[in-house]
């Protein structure tokens, strides 16, 4: 009886908990990783991008947003970012911002491929035709038109797939064209222009996206957001994997060694020297070079390292100086690399190094015209003490150097008396006397 009383108190209890078990229990809001990618694309702005990526479809996070400012970069380092957004469960959100930012060239194509695409106001996006050095390409070449085409197409192929305008896509590849953030959005390439982080996240709030493991509701609406800065080792390969910074290291490099060779004994040249050397060859391996460019800047090291052990008065240096400045604008001339060097930095650089060099080659050529340091010729205009009296033909000894010579000269050269080297026939000085300075 007591037990049956015990199941009949139960039964309110059980009815309680199994309404409750009907109710859909919506889990807490995810948290909202977010990035922000700045700079060239580079294979250290890649390798941050992927590693946050993903970290953000391990933990199955909400979303990933990119706040984006980048001129562009290497096409193969856009590439690999691409195929990780293709292949994300997680939504991923380009934001172009803040408002005087931009999405030029690879960051125009990393923003089409977005699951969704927004910019800030007073933003702008494209001009993603392929560039060498100088921000040129070589029109109506077999490679500049390769290069086009498939760069078109992929870039029509990623509109295509997100439903974004695919004419506007690829004229922005062959005719450079870029839009504001109100023609984007009234083009049809981008989905939203959002003035804060605050109204994008309201935008994006229920949103229904397309990812690689189907189709996913985005929840934001009071959902953390986390940013996620690049590691130290990433920063540092964003940072050499500049065309420009990599030039600088080099010319950096070459300069410290330079002096180091040429003034033996200063040791922090040599030692700053060869990091940045190390620095730069590093970045040259990260990045697309032109073989070509390469072999000239190593040759123009030969000629610096010639120049210091053969005396050409500066010839060798000059060549090397030639050598470095055409192997410098060749390097990064690779059309389907999307690289470029910028003038307005490079020139200054290299005139700075080149007055270095030809500084430090004056000296040198200078030094080995005058007087020998070492040697019997090296006596000449050296003081010495009589040690035995000198007189007008019959020699005497002199004590030059630690070391007791035979001499003559003109006159009576009584002895502890200075005289000064004037000459050296075989193993006998020539002397006069020296004058004292008032």
């Amino acid at each position: 009886m007591m037990n049956r009383t015990r199941m009949i108190g139960l039964l309110p209890l059980l009815a309680v908990m199994s309404c409750l078990a009907s109710i859909p229990v919506r889990a807490a809001s995810q948290e909202i990783r977010c990035m922000s990618l700045k700079g060239s694309v580079n294979p250290g702005s890649a390798r941050y991008f992927l590693r946050v990526l993903d970290e953000a479809n391990r933990d199955g996070e909400s979303l990933l947003l990119v706040e984006l400012d980048t001129p562009g970069g290497l096409v193969v380092s856009l590439r690999s970012m691409v195929q990780g957004v293709m292949a994300s469960r997680v939504p991923v959100v380009v934001y172009v911002s803040p408002s005087g930012a931009q999405a030029a060239s690879a960051g125009s194509l990393l923003l089409l491929s977005s699951h969704v695409a927004a910019m800030a106001p007073g933003t702008e996006t494209g001009a993603a035709h392929p560039v060498g050095i100088g921000g040129n390409t070589e029109k109506g070449s077999i490679m500049g038109t390769k290069v086009e085409n498939d760069l078109a197409a992929f870039a029509r192929s990623l509109a295509q797939k997100r439903g974004r305008n695919t004419e506007w896509a690829e004229r922005s590849v062959r005719e450079s064209i870029a839009s504001t953030a109100t023609e984007a959005l009234k083009s049809g390439v981008i989905d939203t222009v959002a003035a804060g982080r605050m109204e994008l996240l309201r935008f994006l709030d229920g949103r229904k996206v397309m990812t690689a493991s189907g189709e996913v509701t985005m929840h934001t609406a009071g959902a953390p957001v986390r940013m996620v800065g690049p590691s130290f080792g990433e920063q540092v390969m964003m940072t050499i994997a500049d065309p420009n910074i990599t030039v600088f290291l080099l010319l950096l490099g070459i300069a410290g060694l330079y002096f180091e060779l040429t003034t033996p004994g200063a040791i922090f040249p040599g030692v700053a020297g060869a990091i940045s050397l190390l620095l730069g060859a590093y970045a040259l391996q990260l990045l697309s070079v032109n073989a070509t460019g390469l072999l000239l800047i190593l040759l123009a090291l030969i000629f610096f390292t010639t120049e210091i052990f053969v005396v050409s008065s500066g010839v060798l240096a000059i060549a090397g100086l030639i050598s470095l400045f055409i192997g410098s604008i060749m390097v990064f001339n690779v059309p389907e690399s999307g690289l470029s060097l910028n003038w307005w930095l490079f020139i200054p650089l290299y005139l700075s190094f080149s007055a270095s060099v030809l500084l430090l080659v004056f000296v040198v050529v200078r030094s080995t015209r005058g007087k020998p340091l070492s040697g019997q010729e090296g006596l000449v205009g050296e003081t010495g003490r009589v040690r035995k009296v000198i007189e007008e033909g019959r020699p005497g000894k002199v004590y030059v150097h630690g070391e007791m010579w035979e001499a003559t000269g003109s006159g009576t050269f009584p002895a502890d008396s200075e005289v000064t080297v004037t000459g050296v026939d075989g193993l006998k000085l020539k002397v006069k006397q020296k004058i004292k300075e008032l």
